[in-house]
């Protein structure tokens, strides 16, 4: 019996999951068909509830479910919990198990595609968001000597900051006050991308460093572009951070773990 997989999301009709997904299921012979399915606006828990009593085995979430997805979940994982937000949803035995593969995603395409060790680098991460808390844990889990949360709310990346101050040394800032401090990796984790903007960072803080963009498109984003500009040794986007959140996820699901290099290439291309 083919298996059922979907992501959740409203809107959700541009989303690339489905693309992602069924080519993990060819390169590795898994009989499933994965949908792109749209929950209304206040309706997630009764559209994931109908989803899993027909059968379905897991589900992603995105925008603007994830936070809904944490609730709905019988039992979270630790990624999950310290994020506050749940990507991924997994049948068990014992009910569904809400995980967060975001930042484990962002972690491997800097070290497999990009070549960038956290390791001992000084790491700096603009925006305190949903989107910065799903990848703290696994950023401070590689060990980093220092990451900084740089916002334009203080008190917001003060209180995240705060929130992950046990994993390791983390400290928080106004986004225009980093200028004086040198960076080997700066993340942009706000949504400016999205409407053609840059953050109103000091451009001396992506000098020598490698940059990277969680929002991706067909061409450079604004941020890969103005960091180019500004003297970063590499700019990236984060269509590669999409592709590997989605092979953990496939992973915790079929419990095989697909190639991630011909599907990325396959995307880009697609773009």
């Amino acid at each position: 019996m083919t298996d059922h997989y979907a992501v959740f999301g409203n809107p959700i009709a541009h989303s690339r999951s489905p693309f992602i997904h069924q080519r993990f299921a060819e390169d590795t012979a898994q009989d499933l068909v994965y949908t792109a399915e749209t929950a209304p606006l206040d309706g997630f828990a009764d559209a994931a509830a109908r989803f899993f009593a027909d059968g379905g085995r897991g589900c992603n979430v995105t925008v603007p479910f994830k936070l809904d997805a944490a609730t709905f979940a019988d039992d979270l994982t630790d990624a999950a919990g310290r994020a506050g937000a749940v990507n991924t949803l997994i049948r068990t035995e014992r009910g569904l198990l809400g995980d967060n593969t975001d930042g484990i995603g962002l972690v491997r395409d800097l070290g497999t595609h990009c070549g960038v060790a956290l390791r001992a680098a000084r790491v700096l991460v603009l925006g305190a968001g949903g989107a910065v808390r799903g990848v703290l844990q696994p950023i401070l889990a590689q060990q980093p000597a220092q990451v900084v949360i740089a916002n334009r709310s203080a008190d917001k990346a003060e209180k995240l900051a705060a929130a992950f101050a046990d994993l390791g040394p983390i400290t928080a800032c106004p986004l225009d006050a980093p200028a004086t401090q040198d960076f080997d990796v700066v993340i942009n984790g706000t949504s400016s991308g999205l409407s053609g903007d840059v953050p109103a960072l000091a451009p001396q803080c992506v000098r020598g460093a490698v940059s990277y963009d969680m929002v991706y498109a067909h061409a450079a984003t604004p941020f890969q572009a103005w960091s180019r500009t500004n003297g970063a040794r590499a700019a990236f986007d984060g269509l590669g951070m999409l592709v590997e959140q989605a092979a953990e996820s496939f992973e915790r699901w079929r419990g095989v773990r697909p190639e991630t290099a011909r599907v990325r290439a396959a995307l880009r291309a697609a773009l």
